[in-house]
């Protein structure tokens, strides 16, 4: 596996190379999660309400609300391209997935224009079936290689989400449609910046990847 995964990083290191910041351009990384109507605030958020005399009081141990929201999320160096959010009960399986590159693709034309992308996700099952890579040939997208077990060169899971759930903390929600609008909100405040950089990390991930022979690259 370390192997493998070394290869694929120098794979995509030596086309770095040879395009620079036309290849990070390119990307177009997507990614699912989900979201919890309540997840409490760790303890060092905690810690940032209290000053470090005040009398620390006892807390319960409290966890994060059962229900919670699945949505799928792509998203370039300029911002995000396209989100949806799943109805409950509903899975991310082969069919939902292909439906939703299918919303994607329209998006694509419309937000990137005459960008040439090229789709980066993982080898989950859901995107590796027969079902969905005939409907990816169809579509005409063109797909990065990544390997299973690979959150740490996934830009969304390295990057965006923990972002986005880092703000999350400690809000509570009534309902999906609050949770829902409160994520919507929170993707439209960030700086194209804030995205860049996220891609642009995916670089020195890489490097460090292949340094370490294919071993797990940490936070």
């Amino acid at each position: 596996m370390k192997a493998k995964r070394k290869d694929m990083c120098t794979q995509l290191l030596e086309r770095y190379n040879t395009q620079g910041k036309a290849c990070l351009q390119r990307i177009l990384t997507g990614d699912k999660s989900w979201v919890h109507l309540y997840d409490p605030e760790c303890k060092a958020q905690a810690m940032e309400y209290r000053h470090k005399t005040s009398i620390s009081l006892r807390k319960f141990k409290v966890v994060a609300s059962a229900r919670k929201v699945l949505f799928p999320l792509f998203w370039d160096m300029d911002g995000v391209v396209h989100m949806e959010f799943l109805e409950q009960g509903q899975t991310l399986n082969s069919e939902r997935y292909i439906s939703t590159l299918r919303a994607l693709k329209p998006r694509l034309r419309r937000v990137r224009r005459d960008k040439d992308s090229i789709l980066q996700h993982d080898n989950a099952r859901r995107h590796t079936s027969r079902q969905t890579q005939n409907a990816i040939k169809q579509l005409e997208l063109t797909t990065l290689p990544h390997l299973a077990h690979s959150p740490d060169l996934a830009p969304s899971y390295y990057y965006l989400f923990p972002q986005l759930k880092k703000y999350l903390k400690g809000h509570h929600y009534d309902n999906d449609e609050e949770v829902v609008a409160d994520v919507r909100r929170w993707c439209r405040r960030q700086s194209s910046e804030l995205f860049a950089d996220g891609v642009r990390r995916l670089v020195k991930r890489l490097r460090l990847c292949v340094d370490r022979n294919g071993d797990y690259v940490e936070n």
